[in-house]
């Protein structure tokens, strides 16, 4: 029922838009005329698609989706190699007593971390994903910026997740955050990018829809929205909004780009609405690790109870799973 497709790792603008990057004012007229998003309209799309229900065998389904979707993360000062250690030995068998419970996405940790982590995945099918680029600030030169994910990709990092630099966006210098990515997305080489928007940050939904169609112009493999240390962070309008802008990347260009929610998506009932949305505004080929995420770390604490519930028939504790 999903694809499989990975987003295009090229960092080539495609050529239908080579044009509006060109220069600044090239950027900014294609930018501002980008549909104005209709604040009350998003709000309550996302409101009705929320209230959808999952019938119980398409529940089990939904719940194993958004295992495989999730990016386990620790993201704190005091995180120590013990530490991830064990998030990646839940990463790879997330209910140790259910062999069929699939394993998470990927495991997110500071650059200095990735080695660890990567030592600790070894041949178990989990990606390792870093923060880079001054995270979650990202005031800091862009010299740091590109040696922070260099350090990351050269300890073997598979995902660099970058954050863009929210207040030349907002001063309206595109051409700078466009360029700030592009120089990222190279610095990554194979490595896939993740580009964090900080849409608690922008203020209003048309900026998230420039921002998006500015990351998507740079390269990033992955449009996210926040870092998950700003509130507001993820939101379902904001979601759909960000959905809308790689299903008309995709309208336009022919190219899979993928989304991430991150920060305050908790429990089954949360993600079991974002999967909704995933499917009624990007599309089915979307329900994809490949293509959506959830940057979230007691998210799959919640999944794993709910996952045990439809198996077993009654609810489990949380003694039965382990605590992050």
């Amino acid at each position: 029922m999903t694809a499989t497709t990975s987003p295009a790792a090229a960092p080539e603008t495609p050529s239908p838009l080579t044009d509006v990057t060109r220069d600044e004012a090239s950027l900014r007229r294609f930018l501002h005329g980008l549909p104005g998003v209709d604040q009350v309209g998003v709000e309550q799309r996302a409101a009705g698609l929320a209230t959808r229900s999952i019938k119980k065998e398409a529940k089990r389904w939904a719940i194993d989706t958004a295992v495989s979707m999730v990016d386990l993360t620790t993201l704190e000062g005091a995180d120590t190699r013990g530490k991830v250690r064990g998030l990646a030995a839940k990463a790879m068998r997330p209910d140790p007593e259910r062999q069929d419970c699939p394993r998470v996405a990927a495991v997110c940790v500071y650059p200095d971390l990735v080695e660890t982590a990567v030592e600790a995945l070894a041949g178990g099918g989990v990606r390792v994903a870093s923060v880079a680029t001054g995270f979650p600030a990202g005031r800091t030169s862009r010299e740091v910026k590109l040696a922070d994910t260099r350090m990351a990709v050269e300890a073997g990092a598979d995902e660099v997740d970058m954050v863009i630099d929210r207040g030349a966006f907002l001063e309206g210098r595109y051409l700078e955050v466009f360029d700030e990515i592009r120089a990222v997305k190279a610095a990554c080489g194979s490595a896939h990018l993740k580009v964090i928007l900080e849409t608690g940050e922008l203020a209003t939904y048309d900026n998230v829809r420039r921002a998006s169609w500015l990351a998507l112009l740079a390269g990033g493999d992955f449009i996210k929205t926040s870092t998950g240390k700003v509130s507001p962070a993820a939101t379902l309008p904001v979601t759909h909004v960000m959905l809308q802008a790689v299903h008309d990347w995709h309208e336009r260009t022919g190219e899979l780009r993928g989304v991430k929610p991150a920060g305050g998506i908790r429990t089954t009932k949360d993600a079991i609405k974002y999967l909704v949305a995933v499917h009624e505004v990007a599309g089915e080929q979307w329900l994809t690790p490949e293509l959506f995420r959830f940057g979230a770390s007691s998210l799959l604490n919640d999944l794993l109870l709910q996952r045990r519930t439809q198996v077993d028939g009654h609810y489990s504790g949380p003694d039965y799973v382990t605590v992050d």
